[in-house]
Order: C-alpha cells, then structure tokens, then sequence
C-alpha cells in the first residue's frame, strides 16, 4: 500500500512540477495577438478557398494586419468589402491581378469519340481509373463533372456536350477543380493569357483526329505564325504566357486546337479551323 501511494504521490508532483513549467512557459513566451486581427477575419467571406495564397481567411487576416498583402487580394471578397477592410486597417484597397481556372481540352461529345461504355460511378476519377476513362483520347475531358461538383462558388458548368465552361466573372482561382480533375486538364492562369491552347493530346499526326476532330496534330503553323509566342515541345502546341498575347497564332490552325478566348464570347477558333455544327454525341470509336 506504502509503495502505491509512493508512486501516486510521485506522479502526481511530476505532473504538478511539468504542469507549472509549461505555465512559466506560456506567460513568459505568449505573443499578445492584435486584436484587429479578429475583426477583419469577420469581414472576409469565410471561404478559406486560399485563393488568396493563404490556407484560410484567418491567415489571411494576420497577412493584413501585419501589411504583406492588401485587402484585394482576396479574390471571393467584393469591392465594398475590400473598401471597408481598407478602411478599417487604414490602407490602400490595393488591386489584386484576377486569375481563372483555364480547362486544356475541348472534346465534348460532339467532337470527341468513346472507345468504351462505362457504366461505374458518375465520377471522373471513378472512370479514370478504368483504363484511363471511355474517351477514346486518353488526355481528353471524362465529362462526368467532378470539377462543376466541387467547385464552391458555381463557377463551371457543364455544356449540352457533356464539356466544363469555366464562368471566369465567378472563378476565384481556388484551384479546387486542379487538384480534382484526374487527367490534370485544369490550370490556374491570369485572366489575361487570352492565347490558349486548349488540347493536351501529345499524339502527333492527323490519326488522332478519328478520336478527336478539335485535338492538336502538331503541324506547328501556329509556331510558324507565332514563333514568339508558341513553340512545339513533345507533339504540343506550348503557349509561352510570359509574353503579351497575340491573335495571328490561331488564325491556321486546322483543328482550331488553339483558340482566343474573348472576354464575352468565350473561345473564338482562326477562320482556317473546321466548322463544328454537329450537336449530338459522335458514334463510338472502332476498335
């Protein structure tokens, strides 16, 4: 019994003496927190999208306070918010440079063949894991909208082809449909990088076509025409987006793989591309 409360009585002064050392060590380490910190967390949207750089609103917040980054930097926030946010640290709005989800293919159904019936989970990382999805183009879109389901601020849409649009007024550049799409098809880029390369297709020649009718076939005119800006890198079309755009490296392209995507209309093709007037699914492919 001598030797039980012997070890109790041991323990219990061990955790008394840890116990007083970690309150020392508090008091003597605590940070005292700025209390606007809390105030501006209140008057962000509480998305913690982190398309802002930061993991959440709440570092967010810190990096205002501490003057790392201004209150347009939020991309979810609207311009009264970032007035009253400006307001309230007694800075500048700032202007923040707007950024877009951009979807690298352009095979929706009427374009683009299956080569194989999936009848799975309605999931494009479910189907992806199937020999690589129907799609007979291995790089090409699954079409079953995992981007449009995860996307918070219902800013992609599927088209009547089974195809994500990405509404670029209501893109925060969360990058959430990035990490979810399965064939990597999803970039984030500044709404400025109008030149676009919408295909990831790395089989060169026209035998990809009976997959795809809009897929790259790496003839290069659009390098010719463009040499600054497009360069052929592995049976691709690369836009480099350093550089300011320009429109004269779509105008051959046969597929119209590359296209410009106008602010209003969306993506616009070079007057040499193939006129696409089919609006049901293409038959599937051979095999």
């Amino acid at each position: 019994m001598l030797q039980v409360l012997t070890a109790v009585g041991a323990l219990g002064g061990l955790t008394f003496a840890l116990t007083s050392l970690l309150v020392a060590a508090h008091r003597r380490l605590y940070v005292e927190e700025d209390p606007r910190i809390d105030a501006v967390e209140e008057m962000l949207p509480h998305s913690n999208c982190g398309a802002c750089g930061q993991p959440g609103c709440r570092p967010f917040a810190e990096a205002l306070v501490r003057g790392e980054v201004d209150p347009a930097g939020c991309t979810v926030g609207t311009s009264a918010e970032h007035a009253r946010i400006a307001a309230f640290l007694g800075v500048d709005v700032g202007t923040a440079l707007r950024r877009t989800a951009r979807l690298a293919c352009a095979g929706g159904a009427n374009v683009a063949r299956d080569h194989a019936v999936y009848d799975g989970a309605q999931s494009c990382v479910a189907a992806a894991l199937a020999a690589g999805g129907p799609k007979a183009c291995f790089w090409g879109c699954i079409g079953l909208s995992d981007c449009a389901a995860v996307c918070d601020f219902d800013a992609i849409h599927m088209n009547t082809h089974s195809l994500p649009v990405v509404d670029e007024d209501a893109c925060t550049a969360c990058g959430d449909c990035v990490e979810v799409c399965p064939k990597d098809l999803f970039t984030i880029h500044d709404v400025g990088h109008r030149l676009w390369m919408a295909c990831r297709s790395l089989e060169a020649g026209d035998a990809i076509l009976d997959d795809c009718e809009v897929a790259c076939t790496a003839c290069g005119r659009c390098a010719m025409d463009a040499p600054d800006l497009v360069a052929m890198e592995g049976g691709l079309a690369v836009v480099d987006h350093s550089k300011p755009p320009r429109r004269e490296a779509i105008d051959r392209c046969p597929t119209g793989a590359i296209v410009w995507i106008d602010a209003e209309r969306g993506p616009v093709k070079g007057p040499a591309a193939k006129k696409i007037v089919r609006r049901g699914p293409l038959p599937a492919a051979r095999t």
